[in-house]
């Protein structure tokens, strides 16, 4: 039987370091995106985000939270905004080990959902 992306990454523990670094080393310190979190709880947030990713990865579906549309309404999300979130992704990814196959497969996941990300 064939691991999912979720169980090789090292599931919910691992994707929460991931998420973790994705903001605080990442997302937080770009000036092209971080004014977006400004408001935001990001303890809250990350909860979300490691619930969200472990089940875009093959996990368990823990996430309840708004849809995609509705989560991004009123943000106005730009094609550069959502790529800086991408790029950034990949980077948190990498810098945990995990392997650039299967980040391209995250990110194809993640790319899936840019229609209900831009521009609400």
């Amino acid at each position: 039987m064939q691991q999912t992306l979720y169980e090789k990454v090292g599931g919910e523990e691992a994707v929460a370091k991931v998420v973790d670094y994705f903001y605080s080393e990442l997302v937080l310190k770009d000036e092209t995106v971080n004014r977006f979190f400004e408001h935001t709880d990001m303890e809250k947030q990350k909860s979300h985000q490691t619930k969200f990713i472990s089940f875009a990865l093959g996990g368990p579906k823990q996430y309840t939270g708004k849809s995609m549309a509705k989560a991004h309404e009123g943000l106005n999300l730009q094609p550069e905004h959502f790529n800086a979130i991408a790029k950034h992704l990949h980077d948190a990814l990498a810098h945990f080990g995990v392997e650039e196959a299967d980040i391209d497969t995250a990110l194809t996941k993640v790319a899936s959902l840019r229609d209900d990300i831009l521009y609400k």
